[in-house]
């Protein structure tokens, strides 16, 4: 979850994407683009086994968790849960090596397939190009790539890695999202291994954070999918929420790196109930509903194409921090009772 850049504010003017999903009444059965986080960072949360129970009971299809944990693994055997399954930061100079990759997917996607639907591995999340794991995100991609491809899993499962939206220099209007020149040569070569290999590349997109960050330019109603109109005219296209700005931006980032047709996965999306400005449960659950309503369509420079989105996350998380705000991003408090009243699907 990347914070604020106020450097990157006129990015987040225009987007907001769709998600399927049911609490309580917030049906997601049949939401075939959303998915929703399971985090751990809490010491107050429900077993494994209840937590994948819960996916089932709501109809959620899909779940992105951010390192292997056995005990997760082994509770979705079986239920034909759509998985992504993430590779920590601090692990990924181990993955440089060829036999450490190949040990990594015998221990964490082979000892499970195919009772674990597994549909991509992200390496990394969030890395920017500053960083120092940021020199080991290729290598550690193609090593993992090469040792699925010897499992003959490459056509099931697709390697990425996740970033979040601070690697655009230019994000306002949409049409002029392009990468900064100190992320271009670090995402290009990434991006170029995507194409070459059929996988999406992964993105958190977080409205909330760009218009409490900028809200003297940024309106809630555009954060939150109620504008009654259009807000921003980009050429022909129309943007009447910020999600669809944000992704749209990155589409054009990526054409102008030469992937026009390299497909994004919203890999993370959400509001927080309480802990900040604007962080209220009438506001989560309004972006939540609204976001599962409006996905299926895609954005204007996709329209008709659904995103695949995951919501982040599916509990809230004690642990997190250091902010407050980041311990309530949950769909569901730790005793699994759900914390907005969504009672349709579209």
């Amino acid at each position: 979850m990347a914070l604020f850049n106020a450097n990157n504010c006129k990015a987040f003017l225009a987007p907001i994407f769709l998600f399927g999903f049911f609490i309580s009444g917030l049906e997601l059965a049949g939401a075939q683009s959303v998915g929703v986080c399971n985090g751990k960072n809490g010491n107050d949360l429900p077993s494994d086994g209840e937590v994948i129970d819960l996916y089932k009971s709501n109809g959620i299809g899909r779940m992105r968790i951010y390192e292997p944990y056995s005990t997760t693994l082994d509770a979705l055997r079986g239920s034909n849960i759509e998985l992504i399954i993430g590779i920590l930061n601090k692990d990924l100079q181990g993955l440089t090596n060829a036999a450490a990759a190949t040990t990594w997917v015998q221990n964490n996607i082979r000892n499970y397939w195919p009772d674990v639907k597994f549909k991509y591995i992200a390496v990394g999340n969030e890395v920017h190009p500053g960083d120092a794991e940021a020199q080991y995100v290729l290598p550690a991609i193609q090593n993992i790539h090469n040792a699925i491809a010897v499992a003959s899993l490459q056509d099931q499962i697709k390697v990425s890695t996740s970033i979040d939206t601070t690697l655009l220099g230019n994000s306002y209007p949409p049409s002029a999202g392009s990468f900064s020149d100190s992320a271009n040569s670090y995402i290009t070569a990434i991006v170029n291994f995507l194409v070459s290999n059929g996988a999406p590349l992964l993105v958190n997109v977080y409205p909330y954070f760009s218009y409490t960050g900028n809200p003297s330019q940024i309106s809630l109603p555009y954060a939150l999918f109620t504008s009654p109109g259009v807000v921003v005219n980009d050429g022909n296209l129309g943007y009447q929420n910020l999600f669809d700005a944000m992704v749209d931006a990155h589409y054009s980032a990526l054409e102008k790196a030469g992937a026009p047709n390299l497909q994004i996965v919203v890999s993370e999306s959400g509001w927080p109930s309480e802990g900040g400005d604007a962080a209220s449960a009438d506001n989560a659950g309004t972006y939540y509903k609204n976001l599962i309503n409006h996905v299926k369509g895609g954005t204007p420079k996709k329209q008709g194409q659904a995103i695949e989105t995951y919501l982040f996350a599916m509990f809230d998380e004690n642990l997190k921090g250091p902010e407050e705000i980041e311990k309530h991003f949950g769909l569901f408090l730790p005793n699994k009772q759900n914390k907005y009243q969504i009672t349709s699907f579209g």
